[in-house]
Protein backbone atom coordinates (compact mmCIF):
# COMPACT_ATOMS: atom_id res chain seq x y z
CA UNK A 1 0.00 0.00 0.00
CA UNK A 2 2.95 2.28 1.22
CA UNK A 3 4.52 1.80 -2.60
CA UNK A 4 1.35 1.94 -4.38
CA UNK A 5 0.97 5.32 -2.79
CA UNK A 6 3.99 6.59 -3.56
CA UNK A 7 4.00 5.72 -7.41
CA UNK A 8 0.66 6.99 -7.42
CA UNK A 9 1.85 10.55 -6.08
CA UNK A 10 4.63 10.37 -7.92
CA UNK A 11 3.20 9.92 -11.26
CA UNK A 12 -0.09 12.03 -11.03
CA UNK A 13 2.53 15.05 -10.02
CA UNK A 14 5.15 14.60 -12.48
CA UNK A 15 2.58 13.66 -15.30
CA UNK A 16 0.65 17.15 -14.31
CA UNK A 17 3.66 18.88 -14.29
CA UNK A 18 5.03 17.39 -17.53
CA UNK A 19 1.42 17.68 -19.15
CA UNK A 20 0.86 14.00 -20.11
CA UNK A 21 -2.34 12.13 -19.81
CA UNK A 22 -1.00 8.76 -20.03
CA UNK A 23 1.57 9.38 -16.91
CA UNK A 24 -1.30 10.87 -15.04
CA UNK A 25 -4.10 8.23 -15.70
CA UNK A 26 -1.29 5.45 -14.79
CA UNK A 27 -1.31 7.35 -11.30
CA UNK A 28 -5.17 7.31 -11.22
CA UNK A 29 -4.82 3.74 -11.78
CA UNK A 30 -1.94 3.29 -8.93
CA UNK A 31 -4.28 5.22 -6.20
CA UNK A 32 -6.81 3.05 -6.48
CA UNK A 33 -4.51 0.49 -5.39
CA UNK A 34 -4.30 1.39 -2.22
CA UNK A 35 -7.60 1.47 -1.39
CA UNK A 36 -7.84 -2.21 -3.53
CA UNK A 37 -5.29 -3.41 -1.25
CA UNK A 38 -6.34 -1.72 1.74
CA UNK A 39 -9.87 -3.64 0.95
CA UNK A 40 -7.75 -7.61 0.92
CA UNK A 41 -5.70 -6.71 4.25
CA UNK A 42 -9.33 -6.27 5.92
CA UNK A 43 -10.77 -9.17 4.54
CA UNK A 44 -7.00 -11.29 5.46
CA UNK A 45 -7.57 -9.76 9.01
CA UNK A 46 -11.05 -11.04 9.41
CA UNK A 47 -11.05 -14.37 7.53
CA UNK A 48 -8.07 -14.99 10.36
CA UNK A 49 -10.51 -15.04 13.27
CA UNK A 50 -11.13 -17.88 14.33
CA UNK A 51 -15.28 -20.44 13.35
CA UNK A 52 -17.68 -18.91 16.47
CA UNK A 53 -21.60 -19.82 17.33
CA UNK A 54 -22.29 -17.57 14.93
CA UNK A 55 -19.97 -18.11 11.90
CA UNK A 56 -19.38 -22.53 12.54
CA UNK A 57 -17.62 -22.16 8.79
CA UNK A 58 -15.03 -19.15 10.03
CA UNK A 59 -14.78 -15.87 8.53
CA UNK A 60 -13.01 -16.41 5.21
CA UNK A 61 -15.95 -15.69 2.95
CA UNK A 62 -14.99 -12.03 3.41
CA UNK A 63 -11.72 -12.66 2.34
CA UNK A 64 -13.74 -13.52 -1.13
CA UNK A 65 -15.91 -10.33 -0.71
CA UNK A 66 -12.90 -8.23 -0.61
CA UNK A 67 -11.40 -9.82 -3.88
CA UNK A 68 -15.22 -8.96 -5.11
CA UNK A 69 -14.86 -5.71 -4.35
CA UNK A 70 -11.26 -4.98 -5.82
CA UNK A 71 -12.55 -6.29 -8.96
CA UNK A 72 -15.82 -4.05 -8.96
CA UNK A 73 -12.80 -0.82 -7.84
CA UNK A 74 -11.34 -1.78 -10.79
CA UNK A 75 -13.80 -1.74 -13.50
CA UNK A 76 -14.98 1.78 -11.70
CA UNK A 77 -11.44 2.96 -11.99
CA UNK A 78 -11.18 2.14 -15.59
CA UNK A 79 -14.09 3.64 -16.79
CA UNK A 80 -13.35 6.17 -15.26
CA UNK A 81 -10.19 6.64 -16.57
CA UNK A 82 -11.01 5.63 -20.34
CA UNK A 83 -13.43 8.69 -20.06
CA UNK A 84 -11.41 11.35 -18.77
CA UNK A 85 -8.69 10.37 -21.24
CA UNK A 86 -10.49 10.33 -24.24
CA UNK A 87 -12.61 13.60 -23.36
CA UNK A 88 -9.29 15.31 -23.62
CA UNK A 89 -8.08 13.75 -26.72
CA UNK A 90 -9.45 16.31 -28.73
CA UNK A 91 -7.82 19.54 -26.45
CA UNK A 92 -4.92 21.15 -28.04
CA UNK A 93 -1.80 21.20 -25.36
CA UNK A 94 1.86 21.42 -25.53
CA UNK A 95 3.72 17.67 -26.09
CA UNK A 96 4.38 16.71 -22.50
CA UNK A 97 7.53 16.81 -21.24
CA UNK A 98 10.16 13.70 -21.53
CA UNK A 99 10.76 13.23 -17.66
CA UNK A 100 7.28 11.96 -17.36
CA UNK A 101 8.69 8.44 -18.23
CA UNK A 102 10.83 8.17 -15.77
CA UNK A 103 7.34 7.26 -13.11
CA UNK A 104 6.11 4.94 -15.37
CA UNK A 105 9.79 2.99 -15.76
CA UNK A 106 9.51 2.97 -12.26
CA UNK A 107 6.16 1.79 -12.10
CA UNK A 108 6.48 -1.48 -14.49
CA UNK A 109 9.88 -2.47 -12.41
CA UNK A 110 8.45 -1.98 -9.03
CA UNK A 111 5.09 -3.91 -10.08
CA UNK A 112 6.62 -6.57 -11.65
CA UNK A 113 8.09 -7.52 -8.19
CA UNK A 114 5.15 -7.10 -6.23
CA UNK A 115 2.89 -8.93 -8.61
CA UNK A 116 5.24 -11.75 -8.81
CA UNK A 117 5.63 -12.27 -4.75
CA UNK A 118 1.66 -11.53 -4.15
CA UNK A 119 1.07 -14.88 -6.86
CA UNK A 120 3.54 -16.61 -5.03
CA UNK A 121 2.05 -16.13 -1.66
CA UNK A 122 -1.52 -15.75 -2.78
CA UNK A 123 -1.54 -19.44 -4.70
CA UNK A 124 0.55 -20.59 -1.36
CA UNK A 125 -2.26 -20.00 0.96
CA UNK A 126 -4.99 -20.38 -1.39
CA UNK A 127 -5.85 -16.63 -0.92
CA UNK A 128 -8.40 -14.97 -3.50
CA UNK A 129 -8.07 -11.71 -2.59
CA UNK A 130 -4.58 -12.02 -2.80
CA UNK A 131 -4.43 -13.34 -6.16
CA UNK A 132 -6.86 -10.47 -7.11
CA UNK A 133 -4.77 -8.19 -6.11
CA UNK A 134 -1.59 -9.82 -7.85
CA UNK A 135 -4.19 -9.09 -11.18
CA UNK A 136 -4.12 -5.88 -10.06
CA UNK A 137 -0.62 -5.25 -10.12
CA UNK A 138 0.15 -7.41 -13.06
CA UNK A 139 -2.25 -4.32 -14.91
CA UNK A 140 -0.14 -2.07 -13.26
CA UNK A 141 2.72 -3.53 -15.34
CA UNK A 142 0.46 -3.44 -18.42
CA UNK A 143 -1.39 -0.18 -18.16
CA UNK A 144 2.20 1.33 -17.71
CA UNK A 145 4.15 -0.04 -20.88
CA UNK A 146 0.82 1.05 -22.43
CA UNK A 147 1.09 4.61 -21.35
CA UNK A 148 5.04 4.64 -21.88
CA UNK A 149 4.32 3.67 -25.40
CA UNK A 150 1.71 6.54 -25.81
CA UNK A 151 3.93 9.28 -24.23
CA UNK A 152 6.69 7.84 -26.03
CA UNK A 153 5.03 7.79 -29.60
CA UNK A 154 4.19 11.86 -28.90
CA UNK A 155 7.49 12.52 -27.95
CA UNK A 156 9.25 10.97 -31.15
CA UNK A 157 7.15 12.82 -33.38
CA UNK A 158 4.44 15.13 -31.71
CA UNK A 159 3.34 17.07 -35.04
CA UNK A 160 2.00 13.43 -36.36
CA UNK A 161 1.39 11.50 -33.26
CA UNK A 162 0.18 14.43 -30.79
CA UNK A 163 -3.02 12.32 -29.62
CA UNK A 164 -0.94 9.28 -28.12
CA UNK A 165 -0.20 10.22 -25.32
CA UNK A 166 -4.25 11.37 -24.46
CA UNK A 167 -5.02 7.85 -26.14
CA UNK A 168 -2.79 5.51 -24.53
CA UNK A 169 -4.41 7.15 -21.14
CA UNK A 170 -7.68 5.58 -22.38
CA UNK A 171 -6.27 2.50 -23.60
CA UNK A 172 -4.89 2.01 -19.69
CA UNK A 173 -8.75 2.23 -18.78
CA UNK A 174 -9.52 -0.37 -21.05
CA UNK A 175 -7.06 -2.70 -19.66
CA UNK A 176 -8.33 -2.07 -16.15
CA UNK A 177 -11.83 -2.57 -17.12
CA UNK A 178 -11.14 -6.09 -18.38
CA UNK A 179 -9.15 -7.08 -15.56
CA UNK A 180 -11.34 -5.95 -13.45
CA UNK A 181 -14.22 -8.16 -14.96
CA UNK A 182 -12.22 -11.11 -14.63
CA UNK A 183 -11.14 -10.87 -11.06
CA UNK A 184 -15.00 -10.22 -10.66
CA UNK A 185 -16.11 -13.32 -12.51
CA UNK A 186 -13.61 -15.59 -10.81
CA UNK A 187 -14.62 -14.39 -6.88
CA UNK A 188 -18.34 -14.77 -8.40
CA UNK A 189 -17.53 -18.22 -8.97
CA UNK A 190 -16.29 -18.98 -6.08
CA UNK A 191 -19.21 -17.33 -3.89
CA UNK A 192 -21.24 -19.87 -5.90
CA UNK A 193 -19.29 -22.82 -4.77
CA UNK A 194 -17.42 -23.92 -7.68
CA UNK A 195 -16.43 -27.25 -7.74
CA UNK A 196 -12.38 -27.29 -7.77
CA UNK A 197 -10.24 -28.78 -10.60
CA UNK A 198 -11.15 -32.93 -10.68
CA UNK A 199 -7.29 -33.16 -10.35
CA UNK A 200 -7.86 -31.89 -6.57
CA UNK A 201 -11.26 -34.16 -6.21
CA UNK A 202 -9.41 -37.00 -7.08
CA UNK A 203 -6.28 -36.54 -4.32
CA UNK A 204 -9.20 -36.47 -1.99
CA UNK A 205 -10.51 -39.24 -2.55
CA UNK A 206 -7.52 -41.04 -2.95
CA UNK A 207 -5.72 -39.91 0.43
CA UNK A 208 -9.64 -41.04 2.20
CA UNK A 209 -9.98 -44.58 -0.13
CA UNK A 210 -6.30 -45.56 1.59
CA UNK A 211 -7.98 -45.77 5.45
CA UNK A 212 -8.03 -49.45 5.91
CA UNK A 213 -11.94 -50.35 6.13
CA UNK A 214 -12.96 -47.76 3.57
CA UNK A 215 -14.99 -49.74 0.96
CA UNK A 216 -15.72 -46.81 -1.62
CA UNK A 217 -16.26 -42.94 -1.68
CA UNK A 218 -19.87 -42.55 -3.09
CA UNK A 219 -20.14 -38.76 -3.24
CA UNK A 220 -17.71 -36.01 -2.88
CA UNK A 221 -18.16 -32.25 -2.54
CA UNK A 222 -16.04 -29.48 -1.71
CA UNK A 223 -16.32 -25.54 -1.69
CA UNK A 224 -14.07 -22.55 -0.69
CA UNK A 225 -14.88 -20.67 2.39
CA UNK A 226 -12.07 -18.49 2.38
CA UNK A 227 -8.47 -19.24 1.87
CA UNK A 228 -9.15 -23.40 2.59
CA UNK A 229 -12.26 -25.56 1.51
CA UNK A 230 -14.72 -27.67 3.24
CA UNK A 231 -15.39 -30.78 1.62
CA UNK A 232 -18.41 -33.16 1.86
CA UNK A 233 -18.37 -36.98 1.27
CA UNK A 234 -20.42 -40.19 1.26
CA UNK A 235 -18.17 -43.10 2.75
CA UNK A 236 -18.68 -46.73 2.00
CA UNK A 237 -18.55 -49.01 4.72
CA UNK A 238 -18.73 -53.07 5.91
CA UNK A 239 -22.80 -52.82 6.33
CA UNK A 240 -22.00 -55.66 9.33
CA UNK A 241 -19.91 -53.31 11.17
CA UNK A 242 -21.11 -51.76 14.64
CA UNK A 243 -21.75 -48.10 14.06
CA UNK A 244 -18.66 -47.32 16.52
CA UNK A 245 -16.30 -49.14 14.51
CA UNK A 246 -17.92 -46.77 11.33
CA UNK A 247 -16.89 -43.58 13.16
CA UNK A 248 -13.39 -44.49 14.29
CA UNK A 249 -13.08 -44.96 10.46
CA UNK A 250 -15.18 -42.05 9.14
CA UNK A 251 -12.60 -39.93 11.85
CA UNK A 252 -9.81 -41.63 10.65
CA UNK A 253 -10.89 -40.44 6.81
CA UNK A 254 -11.32 -36.83 7.62
CA UNK A 255 -8.02 -36.29 9.90
CA UNK A 256 -6.05 -38.16 7.48
CA UNK A 257 -7.67 -35.75 4.51
CA UNK A 258 -7.04 -32.85 6.64
CA UNK A 259 -3.04 -33.70 7.44
CA UNK A 260 -2.29 -34.54 3.93
CA UNK A 261 -4.09 -32.55 1.84
CA UNK A 262 -3.30 -28.99 3.42
CA UNK A 263 -5.75 -26.97 1.25
CA UNK A 264 -8.55 -28.42 2.96
CA UNK A 265 -10.03 -26.99 6.32
CA UNK A 266 -12.58 -29.56 7.40
CA UNK A 267 -14.23 -33.27 6.18
CA UNK A 268 -18.08 -33.71 6.96
CA UNK A 269 -18.32 -37.77 6.55
CA UNK A 270 -21.48 -38.99 5.71
CA UNK A 271 -21.28 -42.92 6.23
CA UNK A 272 -23.15 -45.41 4.43
CA UNK A 273 -23.70 -49.27 4.24
CA UNK A 274 -21.41 -50.76 0.76
CA UNK A 275 -24.27 -52.98 0.55
CA UNK A 276 -26.86 -50.65 -0.93
CA UNK A 277 -24.20 -49.04 -3.18
CA UNK A 278 -23.81 -52.56 -4.81
CA UNK A 279 -27.15 -52.94 -5.52
CA UNK A 280 -28.24 -49.53 -6.74
CA UNK A 281 -25.59 -50.35 -9.49
CA UNK A 282 -22.20 -49.00 -7.99
CA UNK A 283 -20.55 -46.28 -5.98
CA UNK A 284 -22.06 -44.19 -8.84
CA UNK A 285 -25.32 -45.59 -8.86
CA UNK A 286 -27.31 -43.47 -6.37
CA UNK A 287 -28.50 -40.52 -6.45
Amino acid sequence: MLVSAGLAAAKIAIGLHAQSTATVSDGVESAGDVLASGLVLLGLIIAAKPPDLEHPYGHGRLETLSALAVGMLLVATGVLIAFESLHLTHDFSPPPAAYAVWPLIASIVIKSIMSAAKWRYGRRIQSSGLIADAWNDTVDILSGATALIGLGLTLLDPARFSAADRIGGSAVGVIVVFLGIRVVRDTAMLLMDTMPAPEAMYRIRQVGLAVPGVLGIEKCFARKTGLKWHVDLHLDVDPAMTVYDSHEIATRVREKIRTEVDWVADVLVHVEPHMLATISGGPHGKS
